[in-house]
């Protein structure tokens, strides 16, 4: 992280402009920076992630059997979100939309840090994303965008640089956007490895998720952490309007 900031220094400086509140006053975002982590190890750790995934899986399943998908409560809130910048949910789902559409017939396996979180984000219906918290320079920010931020991924085998629609909801720091459409596709730069030793995950809400049901999210992702590093640490922030 070229600014160097430690976890309190750079959880107080994150930011969620006050535009972002405008188009949706009841957003929160609980950021935690989780660090000491070693998600190569083996045995224990990967029983848990095992685990997480498998009652994911059979949760969304049971979820998908009583409703649509688009009609999960959660999932219609975001939908909403996503119409009000002027994005199409049908085309660009959000995470949490998009995972349990997968998980019903296998989440994707990616790497532990990242199959736990997908996993907790399933299972409590809520948005969630990781990032390699080393690669950030300087404090996350979710802001609507100008069109002129440059966006690190890749498209049909390619690397490529592009820039998010003007006033599009986008995680950024100071080298350009990190995830775009709030919670729908994460850039590479700060993408979780198996090397990754600490790491920042940001748990999104929107009504009618409560702060005891955020909250209760984060402390899910936490204790499937404990597992991945025998010192691992955490600090955390929530931020609402």
């Amino acid at each position: 992280m070229p600014e160097k900031l430690t976890p309190a220094m750079f959880l107080d400086a994150c930011a969620v402009d006050e535009a972002v509140f405008a188009l949706r006053p009841d957003y929160r975002a609980l950021l935690l920076v989780v660090d000491g982590l070693a998600p190569t190890g083996s045995g224990q750790g990967e029983d848990v992630v095992d685990g997480f995934v498998a009652r994911a899986e059979a949760h969304a399943g049971a979820l998908l059997a009583d409703s649509p998908v688009d009609e999960l409560p959660g999932i219609a809130s975001w939908r909403d979100a996503y119409r009000a910048f002027g994005a199409k949910p049908q085309r660009t789902r959000n995470s949490l939309e998009a995972l349990t559409r997968r998980a019903a017939n296998g989440l994707p396996r990616v790497n532990a840090l990242t199959d736990v979180y997908n996993a907790v984000s399933v299972l409590h219906q809520i948005p969630l994303g990781g990032e390699d918290f080393h690669r950030y320079d300087g404090p996350a920010r979710l802001i609507r965008a100008t069109g002129a931020e440059p966006f690190d991924t890749v498209a049909n085998g390619e690397d490529l640089i592009e820039n998010p629609e003007p006033g599009e909801v986008v995680w950024c720091d100071n080298a350009g956007v990190t995830c775009r459409r709030w919670n729908w596709r994460q850039g590479r730069r700060t993408a979780l490895t198996d090397m990754t030793q600490a790491a920042l995950f940001i748990v999104d809400a929107l009504a009618p998720v409560t702060d005891e049901e955020l909250r209760a999210a984060g402390d899910a992702l936490v204790g499937a952490l404990t597992s991945l590093g025998e010192t691992v640490h955490v600090s955390s922030r929530l931020v609402s309007a």
